[in-house]
This record gives C-alpha cells, sequence and structure tokens, in this order.
C-alpha cells in the first residue's frame, strides 16, 4: 500500500471506529500529543477528546462519510485537506442534525511506517 491509500486508510478506519464507538481504534490512530481544534473550543488533546467522545458516544450515534481532497506528503509528514459528512442523532429521542464541513489534518509517519493522525482541525457545521 502507498502512503496516500495508507493515509486515506486511516479515514477510513476513523469514521469506522466513531460510528462504532470502538475507542481503542481511535486511540491506534492517533499520536500521543494529537491536537484537536474545533469551532468554538480551545485546542484540546487526547484526554480531552476521550472524554468528550465517551460522554457522546451515550447519548447519540453518527453516521460519517468523506475524503479527502488532497494530501500533501513531505518525508515523514503529510498534510490532508477533506471534505466531511456528519449526522448527529440522539440516542433517546429527537431530530437528526446534519453537519458538513472542511477538514485539514496533519499525519506523521512512525518509525514502523504506520500514519497517525497528529493534528486535526474539524471546520463541520449544521448544513
Amino acid at each position: 500500500m502507498n502512503d496516500i491509500e495508507a493515509i486515506r486508510n486511516v479515514q477510513r478506519r476513523w469514521f469506522r471506529a466513531t460510528m462504532s464507538g470502538d475507542l481503542s481504534m481511535l486511540d491506534s490512530l492517533m499520536t500521543a500529543d494529537v491536537v484537536f481544534l474545533s469551532p468554538g473550543r480551545p485546542p484540546f488533546g487526547r484526554k480531552e477528546f476521550f472524554k468528550s467522545f465517551q460522554a457522546m458516544k451515550d447519548q447519540v450515534t453518527m453516521e460519517c462519510e468523506g475524503e479527502f481532497i488532497e494530501i500533501k506528503i513531505d518525508g515523514d509528514l503529510a498534510v490532508a485537506t477533506g471534505l466531511i459528512q456528519i449526522t448527529v442523532t440522539p440516542r433517546f429521542g429527537g431530530e437528526p442534525t446534519s453537519l458538513t464541513g472542511n477538514t485539514l489534518t496533519v499525519f506523521n509517519r512512525q518509525p514502523d511506517g504506520r500514519w497517525l493522525l497528529s493534528r486535526d482541525a474539524n471546520l463541520v457545521a449544521p448544513n
């Protein structure tokens, strides 16, 4: 598998893990020093991500789809831009919310050759 396909595979695995609530899979796809950026909140790391995700997965289900539009690789660093769509459905009644937006994701190649997410700016907003 070439590097571009390996990075696209990380995105596909991330979506599957998000939809199934698989925290261990998500954990395996990010670096220890990961930083997330999202509208309306300060940058946050791994610990806050898992705390938020755990609380959210008990309240909603999510359907995710999207694709990286561009992936640039320079040595062990890759930057990807993309567009994602997420549908969030409350588990205990209520209307689904549709979100769409651009992403800017940075990946680092690990010594074993795996690409892991290290920075992610997710700019999704309600449609």
